[in-house]
């Protein structure tokens, strides 16, 4: 048996590197692959192009554009004049805020009544304009702490300040709310999923599509020792994707990672044995490699779009929720932000890794129980 399985090892190995295409889709590809999505994949918004419709020319106004421009978020490309301007800017895409501010703005401000800021933004994506809302309203309620405190004090006397809540935050396991941290691991599940679905989605059919099979019909090589041969190879491929993919969000993006490495390993050996799983079953039922690659596509977008990477589970209806249960990639983006960022082990992890097991080993099951030693 293992003399059989080795030289389905052997040949496997080398039916994969004789071909140089195949050596840049397993090596080349995932890195490229993560460098893009790395840098692609973020939520972060910065340098926010801006425009500013300053009506008041002001100290006040002038002093509130400079504390937007200062946060950082805000990149100020022109100043108003017109009132039709600010649409048009925003039409062309060559402004995504406009600040406006009435004239009377700082009279308003010393007579103690409440000045009006207008920020316009464009909603057509509508998670960065939220996150821009958000970015204004703080800068805005700084600026307005300040103006109340500065005129307690004109009243009060230097001596005494106005009593007030002071609010301290802290966020856990990603200190600076880095959306990289978050969305890196889970590229990492991603990119595995793709390469080993699509190696191993092949890998029965392109046998009867180059007539080997007939070869291997005539062997005494069992059902699993011929799934065995098949994934194995695969899985050592995957785990040094991992290796290679890990190794790149570590130190080139910069994404801690707090967990232990070996369980990480054990956690990524439980996936993969579903991915292959589910990849032989594909080649098992299709008759060409088109045909198996059309139907790996068909399973992975709808993966990645039920898996919680985007849109958070929780936000899904609740027969979709339940549709996720059936889901690899949904247990795995668990557990490896929950290795690199948390730092948790196996006995926060288990449900997830458990349900990998079941899943890797049900899916090799029904792929070995539907492949058979014909041609038909």
């Amino acid at each position: 048996m293992y003399e059989r399985i080795k030289r389905m090892l052997i040949k496997e190995f080398i039916q994969i590197f004789r071909d140089p295409k195949m050596k840049g889709m397993i090596f080349l590809t995932p890195i490229i692959q993560v460098l893009v999505f790395g840098y692609a994949v973020t939520t972060d918004v910065k340098h926010v192009t801006t425009a500013v419709y300053d009506l008041d020319n002001s100290v006040a106004s002038r002093e509130l554009v400079g504390r937007f421009v200062k946060s950082g978020y805000f990149d100020i490309v022109n100043y108003i004049t017109n009132e039709d301007r600010d649409r048009r800017l925003i039409d062309r895409g060559k402004a995504r805020v406009v600040l406006r501010m009435n004239k009377g703005f700082e009279d308003d401000l010393r007579a103690g009544r409440t000045a009006q800021l207008q920020v316009i933004v464009d909603g057509t994506d509508s998670n960065t304009a939220g996150v821009v809302l958000d970015y204004s309203a703080r800068i805005v309620r700084q600026f307005s702490q300040k103006i109340l405190i500065t005129r307690f004090t004109r009243i009060k006397g230097p001596a005494q300040k106005p009593a007030r809540v002071e609010m301290q935050t802290r966020a856990w396991f990603n200190e600076n709310l880095e959306s990289r941290n978050f969305y890196v691991p889970g590229v990492i599940a991603i990119i595995v999923m793709l390469i080993t679905l699509m190696l191993t989605s092949m890998a029965v059919v392109r046998e009867k599509e180059i007539g080997t099979m007939e070869q291997i019909m005539v062997t005494p090589i069992t059902q699993t020792e011929f799934i065995l041969g098949k994934t194995m190879p695969f899985a050592i491929i995957g785990i040094a994707d991992v290796i290679v993919i890990t190794l790149i969000g570590i130190f080139w993006f910069g994404v801690p990672i707090r967990g232990n490495l070996f369980i990480l390993f054990i956690a990524t050996a439980l996936y993969l044995m579903t991915t292959l799983g589910i990849g032989l079953f594909i080649s098992t039922v299709s008759k060409t490699q088109q045909e198996a690659m059309m139907s790996v596509f068909f399973f992975y977008f709808p993966a990645v779009l039920l898996s919680g990477f985007m849109f958070p589970i929780a936000n899904m209806p609740v027969v979709v929720q339940w549709l996720t249960c059936l889901n690899p990639l949904r247990y795995f983006l668990v557990i490896i932000r929950g290795i690199f960022l948390k730092g948790v082990g196996p006995g926060i992890l288990w449900p997830q890794m458990a349900a990998l097991a079941v899943m890797g080993l049900a899916t090799l099951w029904l792929a070995s129980r539907r492949f058979r030693k014909t041609l038909a």
